[in-house]
């Protein structure tokens, strides 16, 4: 089998599709397909040159709408040389451009919406949601209409998608996600990290890791960690990855305003060792999101071992309860400042069963190998879980 990801760019600041296209490599191939990955983005791009990926790469696209002519003529000329081809996220030209290229082909084509249908978009950016509505009538709700699946990561996602747009007609697929079995050689991986950031060593580490962002709820997290800072002298925030300045001048003034500049550390994106380093380093991971389709890095985090503290905006929070891998409360600053309470409140015995169950719970419902699976069950049709095309209510 050969499979074709489209996505309007495979540069890893752009968050998470990218990611899950990375994480479904291995196990695809080990399941004897082949991958491609078709972006607007240069050829002589940093993120496309330094790629592990089979990367075709048509650009440089033109706007933030990531317009690129060369597209769909590409797309016409070689879908037909794969099984299945499948979009990576919306509200871009790539998406448009599988629709318009595949019409009359017989290669399927599947969409992944990544949560970007969720409703928490429509209420925070308004205006936004109006410029998106017109794209919606003109060209999404036709790449979803004529889509063979419309794959969401879990049923929370699907949910909470389907009343956001109007029209909305599709056929819904709750499929899965997840991430490679993150390296498990704890200790030199911890010293890693804790070489490069000498200030955290000897410290109960509070891990943000992820999109520096509005929606991932950092500034309720520099809250809640005020909150109980002062009961628990040893505690230490790290907030790990790419941050726009003007918002991370807007944090650093609230951590400074608490009087907790020194306990508060920033390291950019990690990769590689620094980021698993930090990941084995931390007593607990904390994402009180606003609006999370998955989380990868919650996943990860599990795979190491590490009890997640999430809002229930992250939209596998019922699993992440009903495993017993973490707490959850509400998208506010009181409800992340009671779950870092009831972490740092519970017996060191509660402690190591979350841990433990924090393992188990990525093995069970989080590994990249059965979200691999999963997709090849809906691609070849096998999937029970596709469901009728469904109408929603206008209004």
């Amino acid at each position: 089998m050969k499979i074709l990801h489209v996505i309007s760019s495979i540069d890893p600041g752009g968050g998470g599709p990218i990611e899950g296209v990375r994480q479904l490599r291995a196990p695809l191939r080990e399941r004897g397909v082949q991958v491609q990955v078709c972006c607007g983005d240069a050829p002589d791009a940093p993120c496309v040159r330094d790629s592990e990926l089979d990367v075709i790469a048509l650009g440089p696209s033109s706007l933030k709408y990531g317009f690129n002519r060369r597209m769909v003529p590409w797309l016409r000329a070689h879908c037909e040389a794969y099984d299945a081809v499948i979009v990576e996220g919306l509200w871009q030209y790539h998406a448009l451009a599988v629709w318009l290229a595949l019409r009359g082909k017989r290669v399927p084509y599947f969409v992944f919406t990544h949560g970007m249908l969720d409703p928490w978009f429509r209420d925070h950016y308004p205006l936004k949601h109006l410029k998106k509505s017109l794209y919606w009538l003109v060209g999404d709700y036709w790449v979803l209409r004529h889509a063979r699946g419309v794959l969401f990561t879990c049923g929370e996602e699907k949910l909470r998608s389907s009343g956001a747009f109007w029209p909305y007609r599709c056929r819904e697929v709750v499929a899965s996600y997840g991430t490679a079995q993150p390296p498990q050689d704890s200790a030199p991986l911890r010293e890693v990290f804790l070489s490069a950031f000498p200030a955290v060593r000897g410290k109960r580490i509070v891990l943000f890791l992820g999109r520096i962002h509005e929606k991932k709820g950092c500034d309720l997290l520099v809250e809640a960690f005020a909150g109980v800072a002062a009961a628990h002298p040893a505690l230490h925030l790290v907030l790990a990855g790419p941050y726009d300045t003007a918002l991370r001048a807007m944090l650093e003034q609230r951590i400074a305003a608490h009087g907790l500049s020194t306990r508060v550390s920033w390291t950019g994106m990690l990769k590689g060792d620094l980021k698993w380093g930090a990941f084995h380093a931390a007593e607990v991971f904390c994402l009180p999101s606003h609006q999370e389709n998955f989380g990868v890095a919650v996943a990860e985090a599990l795979g190491c071992g590490v009890p997640v503290l999430i809002s229930d905006k992250v939209n596998i929070w019922r699993e992440i309860v009903a495993d017993g891998a973490g707490l959850v409360g509400p998208d506010t600053a009181q409800g992340a400042t009671a779950c870092l309470q009831q972490w740092l409140q519970a017996e060191p015995a509660a402690q190591a069963r979350m841990r433990i169950a924090a393992r188990q719970s990525f093995a069970r419902r989080f590994h990249a190998g059965q979200a691999a699976q999963r997709l090849l069950d809906i691609i070849h049709g096998a999937a029970e879980a596709t469901q009728p095309v469904h109408h929603a209510a206008a209004g």
